[in-house]
């Protein structure tokens, strides 16, 4: 038998670049999916330290700096390039890792929330604290589900030389809806190609259109004149009488405003002391309505009863706008991609303790005593009607976006309260957690692997963009409040960092407090 011609000089690189192409070519979806799950359940241990740290730092928003040291740290060590301080706030980052299209995002909050901590895995009212900040709306699982979901996929992409790049951002203040707006304004969302998003739930499931409300968050602070509060209060023009008087009047527009809005406010500086007529006092408002239109009606009616009172009282009035968010719009093709991948994975498989105090929890709480759900939500369309906010909405107007809801909560806790901060750091939150990244990771490398899934949601979001374009509902000379919660992160810092959790000694925050689990009545 003659021997084979060797390849020509001109056929050699032609024939080179064809094996490269046979190594770079991705393998079948189920294999892909497969390994992303299995390499997401390999990370079990990651996933419950990554929860019990976040939960032991308690970080309220635009303070959340040993959480963000803790979160680049790990990224970084597994060769993300990091860049921290971006969009003017010093606990926003954006971790990178790769090279080329397609480039996709993973976010997810990190912020706790003021007078909600809570021992875990107690079901009753158990401050670690006194008055303390916590995790009572528990952020502190979603980027557990992130870092997992981005190690993993990391992992893959390495192993079959696929191209895309990897980010991975943080939600910063989000109870405030503190960031994303800032974040969007400088455009660290322009060149996704998709932004996956999760939020702690207790269902497992996603949704598509329209969901959430739209919102400005804004301070209107008074000025006038102090004077002895019996001498001679005729000489004194009092900032809190201007506070005063700007909530009465809008408690009565009440009755005339759209059903569909929600309005509430705080007094964060109200005076000093009685006998001293108060120069200074703040008054912050939530506007909330269906969409971008009539919230920004609602916050011009604001405007107009903080300068009313001021006429009134004879004293001036500046505002300062905390933060801002739209209604949310989420992809429909990418979350029915997602929904698929909730439905392969599944619930967790609860334990007995689990179901214990879940139901303790839901009696506590006078809420139907059903445990913890059993299996994933169907895939869930557009809202007739909703009340919350995220800030997530920002990012769901400028990219094609999806939102996981993963299981790491007790179904009838009430929200920013202490008790949603009771399952946060148990085998509840870890397994809901785990569940949550092997959906997000299995839908992630289908991302990578098959262009058609992003054709397809590109075009959902060109339709859905192609009469109304977003508009950023903080003027463009407004910076982030980065001070918010500084004093009082301060206050509670050093009796926080008695309580860190320390992974390397125990193998559970509940094991480091000496807690029994379940612990109930």
């Amino acid at each position: 038998m003659p021997a084979r011609p060797l390849p020509s000089a001109r056929a050699l690189p032609l024939l080179l670049l064809a094996c490269s192409l046979a190594t770079a070519q991705a393998p079948p979806t189920d294999q892909l999916r497969q390994e992303a799950q299995e390499r997401v359940q390999g990370r079990a241990k990651l996933v419950q330290v990554i929860t019990d740290s976040l939960f032991s730092f308690a970080e309220l928003g635009y303070q959340e700096h040993e959480t963000v040291e803790y979160l680049t740290g790990l990224l970084a060590e597994k060769g993300f390039k990091i860049r921290t301080g971006v969009a003017g706030m010093p606990t926003a980052y954006v971790a990178e890792w790769g090279s080329g299209k397609p480039i996709l995002g993973l976010m997810a909050d990190i912020d706790g929330l003021p007078e909600t901590s809570q021992k875990p895995g107690v079901a009753r009212h158990d401050e670690l604290i006194p008055g303390g900040p916590g995790h009572g709306e528990g952020h502190n699982a979603g980027q557990a589900v992130q870092v997992a979901t981005a190690l993993a996929v990391q992992e893959i992409l390495q192993k079959h030389n696929m191209p895309g790049t990897i980010r991975v951002y943080p939600g910063v203040a989000e109870e405030l809806l503190g960031s994303r707006t800032y974040m969007a304004r400088e455009g660290l969302f322009d060149d996704l190609d998709a932004m996956l998003s999760c939020h702690v739930s207790s269902s497992f499931d996603t949704q598509w259109g329209v969901r959430g409300l739209a919102l400005v968050s804004t301070q209107f602070s008074f000025h006038g004149v102090s004077a002895h509060g019996a001498g001679s209060p005729w000489k004194g023009r009092s900032a809190l009488d201007a506070v005063e008087l700007m909530n009465i009047g809008w408690n009565f527009r009440r009755e005339h405003l759209r059903l569909q809005q929600r309005s509430h406010y705080s007094i964060p500086h109200g005076g000093n002391q009685p006998n001293v007529v108060p120069s200074e006092a703040t008054v912050w408002y939530f506007f909330r309505e269906l969409d971008y239109a009539h919230v920004k009606e609602l916050h011009a009616l604001g405007q107009q009863m903080a300068r009313a009172a001021a006429m009134m009282t004879d004293t001036t009035m500046t505002e300062r706008i905390i933060g801002a968010a739209w209604e949310g719009h989420f992809n429909k093709p990418l979350a029915e991609l997602l929904d698929a991948n909730i439905q392969r994975v599944g619930m967790p498989a609860w334990s007995d303790e689990d179901q214990r105090l879940a139901r303790a929890v839901q009696k506590l709480m006078d809420a139907e005593q059903s445990g913890l759900r059993a299996k994933p939500s169907p895939l869930d369309g557009p809202a007739e009607t909703s009340s919350g906010s995220d800030d997530i909405a920002e990012v769901s107007w400028k990219v094609p976006t999806i939102n996981l809801r993963y299981p790491a909560n007790i179904p009838g806790t009430v929200g920013h309260h202490w008790s949603s901060g009771i399952a946060m750091a148990t085998p509840i939150a870890h397994k809901g957690a785990l569940a949550g990244a092997q959906a997000q990771a299995m839908t992630m490398i289908e991302l990578f692997a098959d262009p058609s899934h992003l054709e397809r949601a590109k075009a959902y979001f060109a339709e859905q963009t192609k009469d109304v374009k977003w508009q950023s509902l903080i003027p463009d000379d407004v910076s982030p409040p980065a001070d918010t919660n500084a004093e009082k992160m301060e206050k509670f810092r050093p009796a926080l960092e008695k309580l860190r959790y320390d992974p390397s000694k125990y193998s559970s925050y509940m094991e480091q407090l000496g807690i029994e689990y379940p612990t109930v009545e």
